[in-house]
């Protein structure tokens, strides 16, 4: 790899759209989704079709260079140095076709969430989508996909069914239980470390609503909801998922009335029962008189805004985390480190029920079968300038910190900066995931978010 080697990729890659450091649009074509992320890469180029992504990764071969690939630029704190790298940004590739009779969804790998779920409804059907509609469909289903019907229908790795895929050396290729299986099973959970998927293609679902909405008290009734909730998961029914949330909000326009400017502990989910099942599974929390009640039948098409994620490209500071329970003690440690009289102003300390079909495991044969895990813990804050930032990173990894006993590993598509890999799989894939990134990019030619390394004989190394 030399230093000038990106100035040999021809102007008319990608149809023209290629951006080198000091174009005008170089700036702008760099910019990941979390703006707070700085990449620096060789190159930018927008391909518009699978034959230019193709031509894309040709090129950027020819040329010396390694290859990143973005949808939206979620996850990008998780990206090696990128100075050798082309970055294509598939943004330009955004054609979704829905096969109503055989409910089942094709996507190109600029498409997000927020039109999938709209195109979908229109022929009754649902999607497994994530919290935010502007998260990309490719990058959420290759690293698991966690959404609010997880616990009865599992991962959106598990609906993948086929994908057209470009290979490290440019080839097309199309993938299926039939063709490359073993590359499907990767792609199911594995991350983007064995080819670039052009296309993707997933099973969706003949439902159109769940009973959905969110719970929410002013803070100081912290104790008594977090205790309750993670008492009320122990034997809650696979058909419900919820999260648990402290919220620090700011005064902006952005966040709605209700919540602006509150400190309030929230509880969001769905449950995919009949109104009089979901509202018995329900009436435990319900018993402690949110002061907001949203829950209700809701089409299942506005479930995609439920979470209230932020849109749009935002400056954050995120840190995650597993855990292998919630005893007492956890709880104590929880609250004394993110709730009320703790010197946090993290704006989200979050608390995901997982279990239910995640504890069981896919029937679906998959890199990620579910998780071990009962719970995931995310940390957020919005940071509008490099030293908010660096201080609220630092509040983050406390809390992170603090329920390190109950340490459970990591879900990789919540971790937003470098973290060992390993830790987001079970024991017995992690050898199998590394010979197939042998198989498949031997050269590791491919940036993912987080690098599964090649398993090379010894007597290579």
């Amino acid at each position: 790899m030399t230093g000038t080697s990106q100035f040999t990729l021809s102007a008319t890659l990608c149809g023209g759209a290629l951006h080198r450091p000091g174009d005008p649009g170089y700036d702008d074509a760099r910019r990941a989704w979390n703006v707070a992320v700085d990449l620096q890469p060789a190159a930018v180029g927008y391909p518009s079709s699978v034959a230019e992504l193709a031509e894309a990764v040709y090129a950027a071969g020819v040329a010396g260079l390694r290859i990143a690939v973005q949808g939206t630029g979620h996850a990008a704190g998780a990206l090696e140095d990128l100075s050798d790298a082309l970055l294509i940004r598939t943004s330009g590739m955004r054609r979704i076709d829905v096969d109503a009779r055989r409910a089942v969804v094709r996507v190109q790998a600029g498409v997000q969430w927020g039109d999938v779920v709209e195109a979908a409804a229109v022929h009754g059907l649902t999607v497994l989508h994530g919290s935010s509609p502007d998260v990309g469909v490719v990058g959420y289903s290759l690293g698991g996909g966690l959404g609010w019907y997880a616990r009865a229908l599992g991962l959106q790795a598990h609906q993948i069914i086929a994908a057209t895929v470009v290979s490290s050396s440019g080839d097309i290729l199309q993938v299926d239980e039939h063709a490359h299986a073993e590359l499907l099973w990767a792609l199911r959970g594995g991350g983007g470390n064995f080819a670039i998927v052009a296309e993707l293609e997933f099973r969706a679902y003949r439902f159109t609503t769940a009973y959905a909405g969110m719970f929410a008290w002013d803070w100081s009734h912290a104790d008594e909801v977090v205790r309750r909730w993670v008492s009320w998961t122990s034997d809650a029914p696979d058909a419900v998922t919820t999260s648990l949330r402290l919220l620090q909000l700011p005064p902006i326009p952005e966040i709605p009335e209700p919540f602006r400017g509150r400190k309030l502990v929230a509880i969001d989910g769905a449950v995919l029962a009949q109104d009089p099942e979901a509202e018995r599974i329900l009436a435990p929390l319900r018993e402690l008189r949110p002061e907001i009640d949203t829950f209700t039948r809701t089409p299942s098409d506005q479930l995609v805004r439920l979470h209230m994620d932020p849109e749009g490209p935002t400056p954050c500071v995120i840190d995650s985390g597993l855990l292998t329970g919630l005893p007492e003690e956890a709880v104590d440690a929880f609250l004394a480190a993110a709730g009320p009289e703790s010197p946090s102003v993290v704006m989200i300390a979050e608390l995901r029920q997982l279990g239910g079909v995640l504890a069981r495991g896919s029937e679906t044969p998959s890199a990620l079968p579910g998780f071990a895990a009962p719970f995931a813990l995310l940390t957020v804050s919005v940071a509008p300038t490099p030293e908010i930032g660096a201080a609220l990173k630092e509040q983050c990894r406390q809390i992170i910190t603090a329920m390190a006993p109950w340490d459970g590993g990591q879900y990789l598509n919540f971790a937003e900066f470098t973290v060992d890999p390993a830790d987001g799989f079970p024991a017995e894939h992690w050898g199998r995931l590394r010979a197939l990134r042998l198989a498949w990019d031997p050269d590791e030619v491919l940036i993912a978010s987080h690098r599964i390394p090649v398993a090379r004989p010894h007597w290579l190394r």
